[in-house]
């Protein structure tokens, strides 16, 4: 893992912390107080990086590690909000953390999202699982609320990344593609 800047190309800080037998697909997420949270799937769990900068170097080192039965991220790359962290944990269940990576509650049984992917807006997640079922969860720290789910599409691996445009959700399998119109809720 290296910091590279976006000026000239450089190198500015790198680190051997992180490395998992399996590729690594969700993206780093930056966090506040210069820390970045790795994760990956297959028992790879997380990494908090925190970054130092000293007479103008900058170093990475670890903040924590974190198992893969707390959290990992197999596909989808955790959001921040709020000084919190949400996700999809190896489990399946919708995670919230602390920044630190403490957990502060997980989905229910019978709430599994798979590979599933969700995204963030006007304080609701919109969490897809791996067969098409949509759910909305409010975005609180705490508790796992669910607001409502619908079946959207049918097929399997619904694992592309969601994407709102004006109100509009998109949500894609790996056969179809459906557009929601969101925007009154």
């Amino acid at each position: 893992m290296a910091g590279i800047s976006a000026g000239d190309g450089s190198l500015l800080w790198e680190t051997t912390d992180w490395k998992i037998s399996i590729a690594t697909i969700p993206s780093p997420l930056a966090l506040a107080g210069g820390r970045i949270l790795l994760s990956g799937g297959y028992n790879a769990g997380s990494l908090l990086l925190e970054l130092k900068e000293t007479n103008g170097a900058i170093s990475a080192s670890v903040a924590r590690r974190i198992s893969s039965e707390v959290f990992g991220a197999t596909q989808q790359t955790p959001i921040a909000a709020e000084g919190f962290i949400y996700g999809v944990r190896p489990s399946g269940q919708f995670t919230c953390l602390t920044e630190n990576g403490g957990v502060v509650w997980a989905s229910p049984p019978g709430a599994s999202f798979g590979l599933g992917s969700f995204i963030l807006a006007d304080g609701i997640f919109y969490v897809m699982n791996d067969s098409g079922k949509l759910t909305m969860v409010e975005a609180t720290p705490e508790r796992f609320h669910r607001l409502g789910e619908f079946q959207v599409l049918q097929g399997r691996e619904s694992w592309a990344p969601l994407a709102l445009v004006d109100g509009r959700l998109f949500a894609r399998d790996l056969t179809r593609l459906a557009c929601l119109d969101v925007a009154a809720h």
